[in-house]
């Protein structure tokens, strides 16, 4: 049983609007949704006693006694970058090989030899695939598995998980909602979801806890939450998104080069540690085309755009052109990267600097993780306004490591567009990202790209997430 009652944080900024009163049976499968920054991640720490009460009192018990920390498993996409920051102290790093022959194999991080996997009830979940892999060279939805499997190994009697479905493909997506359901029906599991986007609640789910600008609005009935339009157009404004504004304008106009081909990928080859994650790929990428990059989960494609943007020493040992220049003709990397606006679950997950959500979307200007340089005036004015068109500016002086992940995502979306990137590469950028604000990325990203020199290559597992100026596809690994 899990008890919420009259709970006021002592902490201003983590306080609802009015007392939290909340009570969940024993064996009840809980969903709570919001929008970003609603709540949802500090309703949880309440519950698990994560926050300190000023008044209230809230606990979780099993057979009428206080259950025990070591019974609970929180799985929360943030804590990614948990898993990996024992042998990765930068970004790039996942892609120098010579720097990483000691990091860590999946089968030491999970105490079990390759040969045991047969034996795990979860091998069907990817585990075979990752065994014997390093984690520093997991694709995001290959650590999404692990972070999943790892907690289950410790057998837990609570199991929350905040959006277990982003950054999956889609049969992954399928495997991890029957797992889910085995669990809550035939174990002695109980689990709690946590949602940013209402179309995800199972259909097993028997309770919703819908959040809104801090305030708990209420425990629903799964029928009674979904029947309801009302109730969750309150949960998920739209936020005007079809209404078209005018983007921030750069402060000088973009670079005209005269260049024909964006990218250029001849036979391109990549491995580490002996798996090939890419062999002979060709691709040719036109000035203004709009691609989606597509494929299952360790397909290549994060390893395919770490080679584009300069991050991965091993596009000097393959056949890349980028904007007309053949990769090694004596460009640099940041010669490269001042065309291109940059989003991935990579770089999400090792931005952690703490400093405020204004220079992190400024720091786009200097394509830096963290900001290295002093801004321009000017520059922080558009990183303002860019925040604004976003419907973010009110993070602007809040700390980025102290807001919610889908709001730490629509700044970094942010970020990639405040200096008028000429090829826009957005790998994932909706992940954590509510229905309302998924809704304002998709109409700038139309907007954007109306520009008929601008080339975006996108990529996402839902496919009702592609832009519908993208008019062509590529495809990775199966």
């Amino acid at each position: 049983m899990i008890v919420v009652r009259d709970a006021v944080p002592i902490y201003q900024e983590r306080q609802f609007r009015r007392p939290i009163n909340i009570k969940i049976a024993e064996g009840e499968s809980v969903a709570i949704v919001g929008a970003n920054g609603s709540g949802k991640s500090t309703l949880v720490d309440i519950m698990l006693g994560e926050v300190p009460l000023r008044s209230g009192h809230a606990f979780v018990s099993i057979n009428g006694l206080r259950m025990p920390r070591m019974k609970i498993a929180y799985v929360s996409f943030k804590n990614i970058y948990d898993m990996t920051s024992n042998s990765v102290s930068y970004y790039q790093q996942r892609w120098n090989t010579t720097e990483t022959d000691e990091s860590q194999l999946v089968s030491d991080f999970l105490k079990m030899q390759p040969n045991e996997v047969e034996n795990c009830k979860y091998a069907n979940f990817g585990l075979r695939e990752i065994i014997d892999k390093r984690i520093i060279n997991l694709s995001s939805g290959e650590l999404r598995k692990l972070q999943l499997i790892k907690f289950l190994l410790q057998n837990p009697r609570l199991l929350i998980i905040d959006n277990p479905y982003i950054g999956l493909d889609a049969d992954s997506r399928e495997k991890v909602d029957e797992l889910l359901h085995s669990l809550a029906k035939d174990s002695d599991i109980q689990i709690i979801l946590v949602l940013a986007d209402h179309r995800e609640i199972p259909t097993w789910i028997e309770t919703i806890i819908a959040t809104k600008d801090m305030n708990v609005l209420g425990m629903y009935e799964q029928d009674a939450f979904i029947n309801n339009n009302k109730l969750a157009e309150m949960v998920f404004p739209d936020l005007d998104a079809n209404q078209e504004e005018a983007l921030p304008q750069p402060l000088s106009s973009a670079d005209s080069d005269n260049y024909e081909t964006v990218v250029k990928l001849n036979n391109v080859n990549v491995s580490y540690f002996g798996h090939t994650i890419l062999k002979n790929v060709n691709w040719t990428v036109k000035r203004g085309e709009k691609w989606a990059l597509l494929g299952p989960n360790g397909s290549g494609k994060s390893t395919l755009l770490s080679l584009i943007c300069g991050d991965n020493p091993q596009s000097y040992a393959n056949d890349i052109t980028l904007f007309d220049n053949k990769r090694g003709s004596g460009e640099s990397i940041w010669d490269i990267k001042h065309r291109i606006g940059y989003i991935s679950p990579d770089l999400h997950t090792y931005y952690r600097d703490d400093i405020d959500c204004l220079s992190v979307a400024a720091s786009g200007f200097f394509d830096t993780i963290g900001l290295n340089h002093v801004p321009q005036r000017e520059q922080l004015e558009i990183a303002r306004l860019w925040l604004r068109a976003f419907h973010c500016e009110y993070l602007a002086d809040r700390s980025f490591l102290k807001i919610s992940y889908g709001e730490q995502r629509i700044v970094l979306l942010a970020r990639v567009f405040v200096k008028q990137p000429q090829l826009v590469i957005l790998d994932e950028p909706m992940h954590g990202v509510d229905v309302g604000k998924k809704h304002v990325v998709e109409n700038i990203i139309q907007q954007y790209c109306k520009a008929a020199d601008v080339t975006l290559i996108f990529v996402s597992h839902y496919a009702e997430e592609i832009p519908h100026c993208v008019t062509q596809e590529k495809h990775l690994g199966n």
